[in-house]
């Protein structure tokens, strides 16, 4: 996710701009997260808030689901509260899955709950609250649309049985690039590191996503690497470029607006970012890179303590009908985890059949086939790693 929605959330704001709006004025979650409206504002207050107190939510009849921004359109919210009779509160406090993690750790390592029943939170770091026991088993039973769930999603390492979390939305890292600037079309990520380019790069501070691209650059599967000793050879390479001027600057989502001004040259990218900004400025293009991209995914998962399970299991049945699915995807523009997603966009007619034609929604076999996930990494390791990475992005 990563922190592909870096934002500071606020818990209201009473106008509210169009995704394509955010984008360019604001570098897509750049400036400030949006929540919805004030019909769902009033369901709760400030957003993102933990309690000492044993057992989150309200109860079957109300269920309160944290996201990341401009994560969730307003309409689907509003039909699943009048299709279910569930009160729901929405809000938008994820900006960085670290930062949130940091967050919630007080109230959680107590063996306390958090206020929120759902999180979405990126999959290697659903599979460390697993690991922590601080989520609970969601219930499938009730839940008939599990059907749907794509089935190279299933069976993940970290939770085989697909017990504990649901995929939300996924997509992929790779290398976006302004071809006014570049002068050429790249598909390598050793384009990254052309001198001609000095000065004029961009590189995520979602770590799994810049370093992930630099191992598979270097000839390396980053499903394998376990240690920080592995993966050395891309902090090393990324420092380097950092010490002689290749990087003009790590950044969220606000690396659009350098992207679409020529500020960068290239950058690393999510493909939902880069959809809706080419649709913009046709000179932003997205690719990935010949050695590969990476492949992620934002998963929910409902949060121990939380009695709300009712409410859970309706909330994410509806979100898993393929019609309530596709309306999603045609909102956020990510790749829906969701089988049928395709052929509901066609039904829906207009730019939304469009879309069901769209590479970086609908990616084909040799594309998928080039893509590669982060295992997970223990608890040393990982810090290890975000050790590293915050000295050479001075974080």
């Amino acid at each position: 996710m990563n922190t592909r929605r870096t934002t500071t959330p606020k818990s209201v704001q009473a106008s509210r701009l169009n995704r394509r709006d955010f984008l360019i004025r604001g570098g897509l979650m750049g400036a400030g997260a949006l929540s919805l409206p004030a019909l769902l504002a009033a369901c709760g207050s400030d957003s993102g808030s933990t309690s000492d107190t044993v057992g989150g939510g309200g109860g079957d009849s109300s269920l309160f689901f944290e996201n990341w921004p401009e994560y969730m359109d307003e309409e689907t919210i509003d039909l699943f509260q009048t299709a279910s009779g569930v009160s729901m509160k929405y809000t938008e406090a994820f900006n960085d899955n670290n930062e949130y993690f940091a967050k919630i750790q007080p109230a959680m390592s107590k063996g306390n709950a958090i206020d929120p029943d759902i999180l979405a939170p990126t999959f290697w770091m659903a599979a460390r609250l697993l690991q922590l026991g601080w989520v609970q088993k969601l219930p499938k039973a009730d839940i008939p649309n599990f059907a749907y769930l794509r089935d190279d999603l299933r069976g993940q390492s970290w939770d085989k049985n697909d017990e504990y979390h649901l995929p939300y939305q996924s997509g992929i890292a790779g290398i976006a690039y302004n071809s006014k600037i570049t002068g050429r079309d790249l598909k390598s990520v050793s384009d990254l590191f052309d001198p001609a380019f000095k000065g004029k790069i961009g590189m995520l501070t979602e770590m799994r996503d810049t370093i992930g691209l630099i191992l598979m650059g270097e000839g390396k599967k980053i499903a394998d690497i376990t240690t920080f000793d592995q993966a050395s050879v891309a902090f090393d390479k990324l420092g380097k470029a950092k010490s002689e001027g290749q990087i003009r600057s790590f950044t969220g989502n606000d690396y659009v607006d350098d992207l679409s001004a020529g500020n960068f040259a290239a950058c690393v990218a999510w493909s939902g970012d880069v959809l809706q900004l080419s649709k913009d400025n046709p000179d932003v293009k997205f690719i990935v890179p010949e050695e590969g991209g990476t492949s992620w995914y934002d998963t929910m998962v409902w949060m121990k303590g939380s009695e709300n399970g009712d409410a859970v299991a309706k909330w994410m049945n509806f979100l898993y009908d393929p019609v309530n699915a596709a309306r999603l995807t045609a909102y956020v523009q990510y790749i829906s985890p969701v089988k049928g997603v395709q052929d509901e966009l066609v039904n829906m007619g207009g730019d939304n059949a469009k879309l069901a034609e769209d590479p970086l929604l609908f990616p084909d076999t040799a594309t998928f086939s080039r893509l590669q996930s982060w295992g997970a990494l223990v608890e040393e390791e990982e810090a290890k790693f975000d050790e590293a990475f915050a000295s050479v992005t001075g974080a």
